[in-house]
């Protein structure tokens, strides 16, 4: 959504990161949901995240208001260059996905891993640091290195958790741009009045697509678009 918007000249990038994270804010609040009913979400791993993520995302709120204070033009340059690095990240980390084909084990129920909780927290503040600069990273990244963490916890959980714990993040996220005054109400609701019929033809979409065909094509499509930012 973010390079998008960018690359398209909807909005400066730092406009485009703080709507997409409100974007996102309110979409997530939905998946939440439902994954609670679902009690796909486990508590451990959320709590976990949050401890790093929060802290990381403050810090880069907190990068971004001394630059918003120096000017505009530092503050979109950093984001711009951000947002390129981390998408390429992403990138990557799907195309490693897809060649290892690796899945975790579906077990009825659910195994948290006690030894290396802080490797957890680590990644929730690495992760944090980027939402908060980029907006992107709250899914993929996560999922991607839970998979590793967790390898004995069932993938709907792990899956769960990650969406949990991206609307703490990404509430934050938002809330801070807010505070800075980055969010642009009309594009906003653009983007929630096109997200409607958006979710319901990809759901539909991803009927006739297998995941070995869809992931490689996103991994190269933002590979794309991360090198176009750089």
């Amino acid at each position: 959504m973010t390079p998008m918007l960018i690359l398209l000249g909807l909005a400066k990038p730092v406009i485009a990161v703080g709507t997409d994270l409100v974007w996102g804010t309110v979409t997530k609040g939905f998946g939440t949901f439902v994954h609670f009913r679902q009690k796909t979400v486990e508590s451990k791993i959320v709590k976990r995240l949050a401890l790093g993520s929060v802290p990381g995302a403050l810090a880069g709120l907190s990068l971004l208001t001394f630059l918003h204070r120096r000017g505009g033009d530092s503050m979109d340059h950093l984001v711009t260059r951000m947002l390129g690095v981390a998408l390429i990240v992403v990138a990557l980390s799907l195309l490693v996905r897809s060649l290892r084909g690796a899945k975790p084990k579906q077990e009825a129920g659910s195994t948290v891993l006690d030894e290396r909780p802080w490797l957890t927290t680590v990644l929730g503040l690495v992760v944090g640091f980027l939402v908060s600069l980029t907006s992107v990273g709250s899914g993929s990244l996560i999922i991607a290195t839970l998979v590793v963490l967790y390898p004995s916890t069932p993938l709907k959980r792990i899956v769960g958790s990650d969406v949990a714990h991206a609307l703490i993040l990404v509430g934050v996220s938002a809330a801070g741009h807010l505070a800075i005054g980055s969010i642009n109400p009309q594009l906003l609701a653009a983007l929630l009045i096109g997200s409607i019929p958006g979710v319901w033809l990809g759901a539909k979409l991803s009927l006739f697509f297998p995941e070995t065909v869809l992931r490689p094509t996103l991994a190269t499509t933002l590979l794309f678009l991360g090198y176009k930012l750089l």
